[in-house]
């Protein structure tokens, strides 16, 4: 398709050098449609690598505009995908407002003693790239079916919540049970249902951000397997990262409140949002597959001249354990996935350390050049006071991101994030930012429920 199309642009071009073509009724008007054509023939090519579909049908819009005789050939063309990408977008937001939901908490015993592979299970079990008819979704506008994984503290309280559509709770239950037999989980009110849609930027000051991975998706982070946990060791043993997570969320004070959402959705083979459309794409697992094959190229190439055995793959340790990561990654089932944390308190309890520490919470998930980790990505606050001089875009991006925590939207409208590219996490990944911890965990305001649960005696008084 890409040939094509600059072929057609060549064509185009001669046919403009020899006055054949984008002539009109005077000198002037066919100036200004050689101007355009010639800025078309430089632009569309640019914003068609740098946007994808975005700039495209502008492009085609001028390529064959400025005419009345073209209209019938590009007119119902753009106006046709208009109406295509707002119908969906109207369907699809409709469907997601329209759906059943509720939130779970999940209450920890005081022992327990499974590995984060016992969370692994568990988001296995959720992997459900959904199966639908070409009505249900052209015409009522179904989605995948999403989840959102959520940490919270409240006022230094720390709780785990599932968010989910209802229809998903059996499965749900009866996944975390068999994982986690002495658990507790009941649904629960929504903690964010007391924060108004435009929160008081005086006397209800926040801070929320997105987080983004440092290298390109294929990479993994560290995860509980390279901290040795998959491996069941004593507890006075066991390194788990989400320890520091915990105690930050608990370090929380009365009037201050933390919300960490790990929203995920099945990944299936589709494009990433920053990839061109008009150029092929690779699925996430081809990437990582390209990737490995990448290194592995790179190795040889360095063994032909320091080798004594020339052509033969010579990998240095860290690339030999890049290789590793990525091949045990893509064996694992992929999500979709977005992180997203806010800070927010009353004016009196107010604590600039509680962003800071909300910035370095997944840091622990990258410790070397070898694999993957957590940076910042967008957030509500401005570098220079002059990019918002009157906070007016402040104010704007914080209600956004109140609603978007409030309905855990992010992959569909009506608050589909257009900043932020989903991450790809596995299960693996996924577990290792989101389990349930031990005893090692000794966070104090990190309330638990008894170890050992007992039904009632079958013979009391009725």
């Amino acid at each position: 398709m890409i040939k094509k199309y600059f072929l057609n642009l060549v064509d185009l071009f001669f046919n403009l050098i020899q006055g054949t073509i984008l002539e009109g009724n005077n000198e002037k008007e066919s100036q200004l449609r050689r101007w355009l054509f010639v800025a078309t023939f430089v632009i569309a090519p640019i914003s068609i690598y740098y946007f994808g579909n975005k700039l495209f049908l502008i492009n085609f819009a001028l390529f064959f505009d400025m005419t009345y005789e073209w209209a019938p050939i590009w007119a119902p063309i753009l106006l046709g995908t208009i109406f295509a990408k707002s119908w969906m977008r109207y369907i699809r937001a409709d469907y997601v407002l329209n759906t059943e939901t509720m939130l779970l908490e999940i209450k920890i015993p005081k022992e327990t003693l499974k590995s984060p592979l016992a969370m692994e299970i568990f988001f296995t079990s959720l992997y459900q790239t959904g199966a639908a008819t070409f009505k249900e979704l052209y015409w009522y506008g179904k989605v995948r079916a999403w989840f959102s994984l959520e940490l919270v503290s409240i006022g230094g309280q720390v709780k785990f919540f599932i968010w989910t559509q209802k229809k998903f709770r059996n499965l749900i239950e009866a996944q975390l049970y068999a994982q986690y037999p002495n658990i507790a989980i009941q649904e629960a009110e929504d903690y964010m249902a007391w924060v108004p849609h435009e929160p008081d930027p005086v006397n209800l000051p926040m801070w929320a951000t997105y987080f983004k991975f440092i290298k390109s998706n294929v990479y993994p982070i560290k995860t509980y397997v390279d901290y040795g946990l998959n491996e069941d060791p004593k507890e006075e043993f066991k390194i788990d990262p989400m320890t520091s997570v915990l105690e930050y969320l608990g370090s929380m004070r009365k009037g201050e409140q933390v919300w960490i959402q790990i929203i995920i959705q099945a990944h299936r083979k589709t494009s990433f949002k920053n990839d061109a459309a008009l150029f092929p794409k690779r699925d996430w697992k081809e990437k990582v597959r390209h990737e490995v094959e990448k290194i592995r190229e790179e190795s040889i190439s360095k063994s032909r001249k320091d080798s004594e055995f020339p052509g033969m793959p010579n990998p240095t340790k860290g690339q030999q354990n890049t290789i590793a990561a990525l091949e045990r990654s893509v064996s694992k089932w992929p999500f979709e996935t977005a992180i997203r944390g806010c800070y927010i308190s009353t004016k009196e309890a107010f604590n600039p350390i509680g962003i800071t520490g909300l910035i370095g919470t997944f840091r622990q998930y990258s410790s070397n050049d070898d694999v993957n980790g957590f940076k910042l990505g967008w957030f509500t606050d401005f570098d220079y006071p002059w990019q918002d001089f009157r906070r007016k875009r402040r104010t704007f991006a914080e209600k956004e991101m109140v609603e978007a925590f409030k309905l855990r939207s992010f992959f569909q409208p009506p608050f589909k994030n257009f900043e932020q590219t989903p991450l790809i996490l596995n299960t693996e990944e996924l577990a290792t930012i989101y389990h349930f911890p031990g005893s090692v965990a000794a966070t104090p305001t990190f309330e638990r429920i008894p170890s050992k649960r007992s039904e009632a005696p079958a013979n009391l008084p009725i």
